[in-house]
């Protein structure tokens, strides 16, 4: 008995010992686990308490660069808008031109040993400034007498033999109506157009 006794006492020492450390060790790791909890959801909060600001920071600066971006196409349209007037403006007030058509068509006939061999008709139009129309409208008779009796030169100076449709002979023609148009209604007669011209032989 006193051996088994001597060699028992030794064992139980080892396992008691060996029970107590697992005891020990265990009731550490829940006082550390316990310890631990609070700090990580002490950090958590603050962390999800961070990342809710950053979402309403973000919200509120994409809410505000896009009330910028809309008020600067705002201004950008509007701006765009008042160019586009001025411009508008601008073309109206370059042309500021306009025009008068002879309501009838001036015939002209071509004598040849005095008799008529050919009769032209033109069409004319008075290019001016859109401030003279008043006064080149009150004009009216006195510029197709005029034009008429330019017309009539030319016919008798041989304006309209051959070929009158060439530009030689077109410029010679429109020179000497402006001529005759400003000599009628002064410098308010800018150019004159010949819209129609024709020869009807007899």
């Amino acid at each position: 008995m006193k051996k088994i006794l001597i060699l028992l006492v030794p064992l139980l020492a080892f396992v008691g010992g060996a029970i107590g450390g697992d005891m020990l060790h265990a009731a550490k790791d829940e006082d550390k686990t316990a310890a631990a909890s609070p700090e990580t959801e002490t950090e958590t909060e603050p962390a999800h308490a961070d990342a809710e600001e950053a979402k309403e920071a973000d919200a509120e600066a994409g809410a505000g660069h896009s009330a910028e971006e809309e008020a600067g196409h705002g201004a950008a349209a509007e701006g765009h808008d008042a160019t586009a007037g001025g411009h508008g403006a601008g073309a109206e007030d370059e042309s500021g031109l306009d025009w008068f058509k002879f309501p009838n068509q001036f015939f002209v006939p071509i004598m040849r040993n005095g008799s008529p061999t050919a009769i032209m008709v033109l069409s004319l139009t008075i290019e001016m400034p859109a401030s003279a129309r008043p006064e080149i409208e009150a004009q009216e008779h006195r510029l197709r007498d005029a034009l008429l009796n330019a017309l009539m030169i030319q016919a008798n100076t041989g304006g309209f033999d051959g070929n009158f449709t060439a530009e030689p002979a077109l410029q010679r023609l429109r020179a000497a109506l402006l001529a005759a148009g400003r000599k009628a209604a002064g410098p308010g007669v800018q150019r004159i157009l010949i819209e129609d011209i024709g020869r009807q032989e007899q």
